[in-house]
């Protein structure tokens, strides 16, 4: 995992937030998630090969990713790492393969982007899901 620190601007106009470390290099795709409430929790799915980028656009996410030992059956003991992102910090969170990840808003409406190093297609090929209670936590503050 690692983080690219970013900053803001405020002034009479509004806030310029920007994250000037990160390019867009080997980025193939990005989507959007939004939460309407703080109640909802995806968790957790991965990938062996793909990267992906956090980032958010309002409000708030707790972010958990877990570095997988085994793809078929993961040890219920690995240790979860944990990040929130907010809207009033800019930065992007990177999620380097062999990790699942699993997250929640901590405030409603909260959205997040995700940048993605594969196409849809072989991000398919690439997909593993664990059931939300797998390592018997919750996502929370």
């Amino acid at each position: 995992m690692h983080v690219i620190k970013g900053n803001l601007h405020t002034d009479h106009r509004g806030t310029i937030r920007f994250v000037n470390d990160f390019t867009f290099d080997g980025i193939k795709r990005f989507y959007t998630i939004s939460h309407p409430d703080t109640s909802t929790i995806r968790a957790w799915q991965g990938h062996k090969l793909e990267t992906k980028y956090f980032y958010v656009t309002k409000g708030s996410f707790l972010i958990n990713w877990i570095n997988i030992d085994n793809w078929q059956q993961p040890s219920k003991n690995l240790n979860i790492n944990t990040h929130i992102l907010s809207d009033t910090q800019s930065e992007i969170l990177i999620i380097p393969p062999g990790h699942v990840n699993g997250f929640k808003a901590l405030e409603p409406d909260s959205t997040l982007i995700v940048f993605s190093d594969m196409l849809l297609e072989d991000s398919q090929e690439d997909d593993y899901r664990f059931p939300v209670d797998y390592w018997d936590i919750k996502i929370s503050r």
